[in-house]
Protein backbone atom coordinates (compact mmCIF):
# COMPACT_ATOMS: atom_id res chain seq x y z
CA UNK A 1 0.00 0.00 0.00
CA UNK A 2 0.98 3.54 -0.68
CA UNK A 3 2.35 5.40 2.09
CA UNK A 4 0.13 8.59 1.43
CA UNK A 5 -2.84 6.39 0.45
CA UNK A 6 -2.53 4.77 4.28
CA UNK A 7 -2.21 7.75 5.92
CA UNK A 8 -6.36 9.05 3.75
CA UNK A 9 -7.29 6.10 5.08
CA UNK A 10 -9.77 5.97 8.02
CA UNK A 11 -11.46 2.51 9.40
CA UNK A 12 -15.30 3.05 9.67
CA UNK A 13 -16.34 3.46 13.28
CA UNK A 14 -17.74 0.13 15.18
CA UNK A 15 -21.09 -0.96 13.88
CA UNK A 16 -20.96 1.04 10.17
CA UNK A 17 -20.17 -2.17 8.42
CA UNK A 18 -19.46 -1.42 4.43
CA UNK A 19 -23.07 -2.21 3.06
CA UNK A 20 -22.76 -5.03 0.18
CA UNK A 21 -23.72 -4.54 -3.57
CA UNK A 22 -26.11 -6.68 -5.60
CA UNK A 23 -28.34 -9.35 -3.79
CA UNK A 24 -26.89 -9.03 -0.34
CA UNK A 25 -28.67 -5.60 -0.25
CA UNK A 26 -32.06 -7.19 -0.88
CA UNK A 27 -32.38 -6.92 -4.75
CA UNK A 28 -33.16 -10.19 -6.70
CA UNK A 29 -30.08 -11.16 -8.95
CA UNK A 30 -31.36 -12.18 -12.47
CA UNK A 31 -28.78 -13.36 -14.92
CA UNK A 32 -31.36 -14.66 -17.62
CA UNK A 33 -33.75 -11.11 -18.87
CA UNK A 34 -37.20 -11.03 -17.90
CA UNK A 35 -39.85 -12.01 -20.74
CA UNK A 36 -43.02 -9.78 -19.93
CA UNK A 37 -45.95 -10.50 -22.42
CA UNK A 38 -47.48 -7.93 -24.09
CA UNK A 39 -49.99 -9.27 -26.40
CA UNK A 40 -50.64 -12.84 -27.76
CA UNK A 41 -52.62 -14.33 -30.91
CA UNK A 42 -54.25 -17.09 -29.45
CA UNK A 43 -56.57 -17.41 -32.54
CA UNK A 44 -53.41 -18.60 -34.45
CA UNK A 45 -52.88 -21.94 -33.02
CA UNK A 46 -56.40 -22.90 -33.59
CA UNK A 47 -56.07 -21.56 -37.26
CA UNK A 48 -52.71 -22.92 -38.06
CA UNK A 49 -50.92 -26.15 -37.75
CA UNK A 50 -47.56 -24.65 -36.99
CA UNK A 51 -44.33 -26.49 -37.90
CA UNK A 52 -41.61 -23.81 -36.15
CA UNK A 53 -41.21 -21.35 -34.69
CA UNK A 54 -38.68 -17.85 -34.48
CA UNK A 55 -37.76 -15.38 -32.37
CA UNK A 56 -37.40 -12.07 -34.15
CA UNK A 57 -36.75 -8.38 -32.98
CA UNK A 58 -38.51 -5.46 -34.14
CA UNK A 59 -37.48 -2.18 -35.61
CA UNK A 60 -39.66 0.18 -33.77
CA UNK A 61 -39.80 4.31 -32.99
CA UNK A 62 -39.52 5.40 -29.50
CA UNK A 63 -42.99 6.65 -29.48
CA UNK A 64 -43.93 2.95 -30.17
CA UNK A 65 -42.06 1.53 -27.19
CA UNK A 66 -43.55 3.64 -25.04
CA UNK A 67 -47.12 2.75 -26.43
CA UNK A 68 -45.85 -1.00 -25.44
CA UNK A 69 -45.37 -0.44 -22.40
CA UNK A 70 -48.61 1.42 -21.57
CA UNK A 71 -49.53 -1.99 -23.26
CA UNK A 72 -51.54 -0.86 -26.27
CA UNK A 73 -51.19 -3.03 -28.62
CA UNK A 74 -52.67 -5.87 -30.65
CA UNK A 75 -51.48 -8.94 -33.24
CA UNK A 76 -54.28 -10.37 -33.59
CA UNK A 77 -54.82 -10.05 -37.14
CA UNK A 78 -51.03 -9.39 -37.81
CA UNK A 79 -49.42 -11.82 -40.43
CA UNK A 80 -45.51 -11.35 -41.76
CA UNK A 81 -44.55 -10.27 -45.70
CA UNK A 82 -41.48 -11.14 -47.11
CA UNK A 83 -40.82 -8.36 -49.19
CA UNK A 84 -37.26 -8.00 -51.27
CA UNK A 85 -35.06 -9.92 -49.03
CA UNK A 86 -36.54 -8.66 -45.81
CA UNK A 87 -39.53 -9.66 -43.73
CA UNK A 88 -42.00 -7.29 -42.17
CA UNK A 89 -45.04 -7.29 -39.92
CA UNK A 90 -48.30 -6.47 -41.16
CA UNK A 91 -51.63 -5.44 -39.41
CA UNK A 92 -49.94 -5.51 -36.19
CA UNK A 93 -51.79 -2.87 -34.17
CA UNK A 94 -49.31 -0.32 -31.96
CA UNK A 95 -51.92 2.43 -30.68
CA UNK A 96 -50.23 6.29 -30.69
CA UNK A 97 -48.58 7.29 -27.86
CA UNK A 98 -50.54 10.17 -26.38
CA UNK A 99 -47.43 12.56 -25.37
CA UNK A 100 -45.56 12.14 -29.00
CA UNK A 101 -47.94 14.97 -30.50
CA UNK A 102 -46.08 15.56 -33.94
CA UNK A 103 -43.49 13.15 -33.74
CA UNK A 104 -46.00 9.75 -33.20
CA UNK A 105 -45.92 6.57 -35.63
CA UNK A 106 -48.71 5.76 -37.71
CA UNK A 107 -50.40 2.63 -35.80
CA UNK A 108 -50.54 0.06 -37.99
CA UNK A 109 -48.01 0.70 -40.40
CA UNK A 110 -45.44 -2.56 -41.49
CA UNK A 111 -42.34 -2.75 -39.37
CA UNK A 112 -39.44 -4.72 -40.24
CA UNK A 113 -38.39 -7.71 -38.93
CA UNK A 114 -34.56 -8.06 -37.48
CA UNK A 115 -33.36 -12.00 -38.05
CA UNK A 116 -30.25 -12.96 -39.84
CA UNK A 117 -30.04 -13.06 -43.37
CA UNK A 118 -30.13 -17.18 -43.01
CA UNK A 119 -33.28 -17.42 -41.71
CA UNK A 120 -35.09 -14.81 -43.55
CA UNK A 121 -33.90 -16.20 -46.67
CA UNK A 122 -34.96 -19.46 -45.38
CA UNK A 123 -38.70 -18.57 -44.24
CA UNK A 124 -38.42 -16.49 -47.91
CA UNK A 125 -38.65 -19.49 -49.54
CA UNK A 126 -40.57 -21.92 -47.41
CA UNK A 127 -43.29 -18.81 -47.87
CA UNK A 128 -42.84 -18.29 -51.31
CA UNK A 129 -42.88 -21.86 -52.82
CA UNK A 130 -44.26 -24.29 -50.16
CA UNK A 131 -47.41 -22.34 -49.30
CA UNK A 132 -46.52 -22.12 -45.51
CA UNK A 133 -47.55 -18.44 -43.50
CA UNK A 134 -45.25 -16.73 -40.70
CA UNK A 135 -47.90 -15.55 -38.23
CA UNK A 136 -47.19 -13.74 -35.05
CA UNK A 137 -47.94 -16.07 -32.07
CA UNK A 138 -46.42 -13.81 -29.04
CA UNK A 139 -45.13 -9.21 -28.78
CA UNK A 140 -43.16 -9.51 -25.77
CA UNK A 141 -40.24 -7.35 -24.19
CA UNK A 142 -37.11 -9.00 -22.98
CA UNK A 143 -35.08 -7.14 -20.83
CA UNK A 144 -35.38 -4.00 -22.76
CA UNK A 145 -35.83 -4.96 -26.40
CA UNK A 146 -39.19 -5.62 -27.90
CA UNK A 147 -39.26 -9.29 -29.35
CA UNK A 148 -42.06 -11.66 -31.42
CA UNK A 149 -42.19 -14.94 -31.67
CA UNK A 150 -43.26 -16.27 -34.60
CA UNK A 151 -44.83 -20.04 -35.84
CA UNK A 152 -44.12 -21.08 -39.65
CA UNK A 153 -47.15 -23.19 -40.51
CA UNK A 154 -49.68 -23.96 -42.95
CA UNK A 155 -53.60 -22.88 -42.54
CA UNK A 156 -55.73 -25.71 -40.74
CA UNK A 157 -59.43 -26.38 -42.56
CA UNK A 158 -62.53 -26.99 -40.86
CA UNK A 159 -61.97 -30.53 -40.40
CA UNK A 160 -58.87 -30.52 -39.00
CA UNK A 161 -60.15 -27.50 -36.94
CA UNK A 162 -62.88 -29.91 -35.50
CA UNK A 163 -60.22 -33.22 -35.43
CA UNK A 164 -57.63 -31.01 -33.32
CA UNK A 165 -60.45 -29.57 -31.32
CA UNK A 166 -61.30 -33.42 -30.35
CA UNK A 167 -58.59 -34.27 -29.98
CA UNK A 168 -57.32 -31.73 -27.00
CA UNK A 169 -60.80 -32.76 -25.13
CA UNK A 170 -59.43 -36.20 -25.37
CA UNK A 171 -56.90 -35.59 -23.75
CA UNK A 172 -58.42 -33.48 -21.20
CA UNK A 173 -60.70 -36.16 -20.40
CA UNK A 174 -57.34 -38.42 -19.76
CA UNK A 175 -55.64 -36.19 -17.85
CA UNK A 176 -58.89 -35.79 -15.73
CA UNK A 177 -59.45 -39.07 -15.26
CA UNK A 178 -55.86 -39.87 -14.35
CA UNK A 179 -55.66 -36.49 -11.45
CA UNK A 180 -58.73 -38.66 -10.12
CA UNK A 181 -57.38 -42.07 -10.04
CA UNK A 182 -54.33 -40.63 -8.13
CA UNK A 183 -56.63 -38.68 -5.55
Amino acid sequence: MDPAAFLLYKPLPWGMAKQKTGAAKGKKRNDSPERRVLARNRRARHDYAFEDSYEAGLALQGSEVKSLREGRSSIDDAYCEWRRGEVFLVNASIQAYAYAHARNHEPMRARKLLLHRQEIDRLGTKMRERGFSLIPLELYFKGARVKVELGLGKGRKEHEKRDAKREAEAEREVREAMRGHKR
